[in-house]
């Protein structure tokens, strides 16, 4: 496979789970619906860090993809990626853990806490979006 169609690969599953997320947010499935949205956000993160030319690393944290990402593209948007991984610190962690409590732990969200999480979702994929294209 090569880089582009890795690329398109990792959008395509990206945009695929974000979708399915959707509908389990409107199934009441939050915690699944919590789950789809990081997995979107980290194969979406993971498909601009190869398309910046760089091999994405085998790691599930998004804040550490967002990180990565701000050292690869231009300076001036290396501080907006930053601004936003501490502006929603503690929202992307909770999406992080929903990629492990969803398999291991007893643990439900909230509708709120889910419709929190996509809205944060759909702002650092606008942004990054923005930053790479």
């Amino acid at each position: 496979m090569t880089k582009r169609e890795e690329y398109m690969h990792l959008i395509k599953r990206s945009r695929e789970f974000y979708e399915t997320a959707v509908m389990q947010m409107e199934k009441g499935f939050y915690g699944l619906a919590a789950f789809s949205l990081e997995q979107a956000l980290q194969l979406f993160l993971k498909a601009k860090i190869l398309e910046k030319g760089m091999d994405y690393p085998r790691i599930h944290s998004i804040r550490r993809l967002l990180e990565l990402l701000s050292e690869i593209v231009e300076h001036q948007h290396s501080r907006t990626i930053r601004n936003l991984v501490n502006k929603y610190s503690l929202e992307l962690a909770s999406l992080e853990d929903a990629y492990i409590v969803s398999r291991y732990i007893p643990r439900e969200f909230r509708k709120e806490e889910v419709l929190k999480l996509k809205k944060i979702v759909d702002e650092v994929m606008e942004a990054v979006s923005q930053i790479t294209n």
